[in-house]
């Protein structure tokens, strides 16, 4: 099947057993859908061979991320209405959040977690027809899904300086809290709107209303808070330091840096937390800002944060590639067991197109993951395509679409759509 990932076009079984040399349909589907191999030791290997490439170094970063696989019909397992960051909008898909260990520009999916929609959840009959386990009916939130992986990774031994993750993970105090809380160090962006203080509330118990008033337990902050959008307006242009934070194909990427001390309060802390506001404005486009907050060490200089806050830009470039040159998001897999059979292998191929960039770095530095799968297709046995095998595959293909088309109609015939008579076309 790894094999399948790189040089089918589409990957699906039918189109890798057109491709690959010696395959058959039948394992392949067996091993893909129905066998119940356990994907999770697996996965575990990936993030070991993954730390044993990118892990343990500064600018090592483990970054939470989601994306959006457009499915049809009602059968994939998670399948829903929602928000497709593919498509940009809200579509029939599936979304699946990611762990994605980075190191500069070479990044590795090391962990995966697809998300049941709650419509999903309260429809048992549903789950168990797409075959997920028992204990695996239970709602969970993407931000629950993503610590599940961060803690994870941690006690597996994942070395990783920091998390990283966009707005919808930062806007989420209570998912910022806990990583703090469990000692880990974050940068995460913001939405505009997102409410910060820029002086210590310094929340105290509000006073009773007259002498003989209760003393109440709400807190009350002595300072107020302000929309992050509105106060970065209000800053003096001398405010902004510019700092290099990518090396392009053009040299090196410049940026206007503001940053600051704020405080964070949930209106229910004692006490609020204090941590790090950075916003970058791109220099040719002064109205591209980007927020972000960060619990990094009081000292850690500016160049430091915007290089940090930069690194989550390289997230998007492994999703691409496994889309594109892996199949992440083009697959025939209803069920849970295919769906992460599928996905597991989809980080395999991930880690071995990792492994050739970084082991031929010095002497084809350009090397990407497209240039491995190009690479891969022109060397890897293929079938013989004959004449003979290209009419055998046409009509293995006529003859499914065929049995696709019979199955339509019995089952109209069943609902009462259609009289027993009626036959499909041939």
């Amino acid at each position: 099947m790894l094999k399948g990932l790189f040089q089918a076009d589409k990957k699906n079984m039918e189109r890798m057993e057109e491709r690959v040399a010696e395959t058959v349909y039948d394992p392949l589907q067996y091993f893909l859908s129905d066998s119940q191999w356990d994907w999770r030791p697996l996965n575990n290997q990936i993030a070991r061979d993954g730390d044993r490439l990118l892990g343990g170094y500064n600018d090592s970063a483990l970054i939470i991320d989601e994306t959006g696989l457009p499915k049809k019909g009602k059968e994939s397992v998670g399948v829903a209405q929602q928000w497709c960051g593919q498509l940009g909008k809200v579509d029939n898909c599936q979304v699946a959040v990611f762990a994605t260990l980075a190191r500069g520009n070479f990044s590795l999916p090391i962990d995966f977690r697809l998300y049941l929609p709650e419509e999903w959840i309260k429809d048992r009959k549903r789950c168990e027809k797409a075959k997920i386990p028992a204990d695996q009916i239970v709602f969970k939130t993407k931000h629950e899904q993503a610590l599940e992986m961060v803690f994870l990774a941690r006690k597996d031994g994942v070395r990783f300086k920091w998390v990283g993750f966009d707005g919808f993970y930062g806007d989420n105090p209570a998912f910022l809290r806990q990583l703090a809380d469990n000692g880990e160090e974050f940068m995460g962006d913001i939405h505009k709107d997102h409410q910060l203080y820029y002086e210590d509330p310094k929340p105290i118990a509000s006073p009773p209303t007259s002498e003989k008033g209760k003393q109440t337990k709400k807190l009350q902050a002595q300072t107020r808070s302000m929309r992050v959008d509105r106060w970065v307006r209000k800053q003096a242009p001398g405010a902004w330091q510019r700092i290099a934070i990518l090396d392009g194909s053009k040299g090196k990427i410049f940026v206007d840096i503001l940053h600051r001390i704020i405080w964070l309060w949930d209106g229910k802390e004692p006490e609020a937390r204090r941590w790090r506001l950075v916003v970058r404005r791109e220099i040719d486009s002064p109205e591209e800002i980007k927020y972000s907050l960060s619990n990094a060490l009081l000292d850690t200089p500016t160049e430091r944060l915007a290089f940090m806050q930069a690194q989550r830009y390289w997230v998007e470039r492994p999703f691409q590639d496994a889309k594109n040159q892996c199949g992440m998001g083009d697959y025939q897999a209803l069920g849970w067991f295919a769906w992460h059979h599928h996905m597991s292998m989809v980080l395999l191929a991930m880690l071995f197109m990792l492994e050739q960039r970084l082991q031929h770095q010095s002497d084809v530095p350009q090397l990407s993951c497209p240039d491995v799968a190009t690479l891969l297709k022109s060397v890897l046995p293929r079938k013989d395509i004959t004449e003979d095998e290209v009419l055998r595959q046409l009509e293995v293909r006529h003859r499914k679409r065929q049995a696709s088309i019979d199955a339509a109609y019995r089952k109209q015939q069943k609902d009462g759509l259609l009289p027993l008579a009626a036959c499909s076309p041939k």
